[in-house]
């Protein structure tokens, strides 16, 4: 057995130790996920219209990431709808920064490697740029959507009368934690998979200005930035969605229980 399959075992049977059921289906999620992945990078390479994959994809991949790793059917129903939402924005915003920054494409340093193959492929990097923004902001944001989400619902349920107001407020409190630690996951996540390339910028003599201008660093500054920009959202729209939901349902059980008691007075 490899070195790679060994790891996979050992998560699979660490996270049905410690998660259970939830732990088993959270597993396949990200089996699934790698698996959608792989095809979304075939379709591209067929040459298949690059919005439409990601249109499609993006939704397919929400669905593996929220409702198999979530016991919880309101947590992961008001996580999708919000991180739907986020991501709808933050394309928009991903589609005009991209446009502005012209970073997409292959920088000076694969120079080498591709000695001697054409570099015009017939892709669209501008499009593939875009793609891979909306999917490496997609993780940060479902993760910020669940957890906003599954803190709101057991406040909820350790005190079935508090109010929408008290009910934001706690939302608000909660966020604070959950952006502090998504932040820190992004930023160090991002120096982890690039200190390599500050390396060579390093043992290059890159001057700031060459650094700030390398594609390869504006891409993963840009991809940072678009993380944290969901996530910011994120907190505010999924405690939003999730406290109207449930002041919804409380005013209409609270309806339908008046209704059953002017029938039992009518009889």
């Amino acid at each position: 057995m490899s070195s790679l399959g060994a790891l996979i075992l050992l998560l699979a049977v660490l996270m049905t130790i410690i998660g259970g059921e939830t732990g088993i289906r959270s597993f396949f999620s990200v089996l699934i996920n790698t698996l959608l992945l792989i095809l979304v990078a075939l379709l591209i390479s067929w040459g298949l219209n690059i919005p439409i994959i990601t249109l499609i994809f993006v939704p397919l991949k929400l669905v593996t990431i929220i409702f198999l790793g979530t016991h919880d059917y309101t947590v992961a129903k008001n996580s999708f709808y919000a991180s739907v939402g986020v991501l709808a924005l933050v394309s928009l915003f991903i589609t005009g920064i991209q446009y502005l920054a012209q970073a997409a494409g292959l920088g000076p340093e694969a120079g080498e490697i591709l000695l001697g193959h054409s570099q015009m492929p017939g892709i669209s990097y501008e499009m593939i740029a875009i793609t891979v923004a909306v999917f490496s902001a997609l993780g940060a944001v479902a993760e910020a959507a669940v957890s906003m989400s599954s803190g709101i619902l057991e406040i909820k349920k350790a005190k079935p009368g508090i109010t929408e107001e008290e009910l934001l407020k706690s939302g608000s409190a909660i966020g604070y934690d959950v952006l502090g630690t998504a932040m820190n996951t992004i930023i160090f996540g991002m120096f982890g998979s690039f200190l390599s390339l500050f390396l060579w910028y390093y043992r290059l003599h890159y001057s700031f200005g060459e650094v700030i201008n390398d594609k390869l660093f504006v891409n993963e500054a840009l991809i940072i930035m678009y993380s944290l920009m969901g996530v910011l959202m994120t907190v505010p729209l999924a405690t939003l969605l999730l406290s109207r939901g449930m002041s919804r349902r409380k005013d209409e059980a609270k309806k339908n229980d008046g209704n059953q008691e002017d029938s039992t007075k009518e009889l």
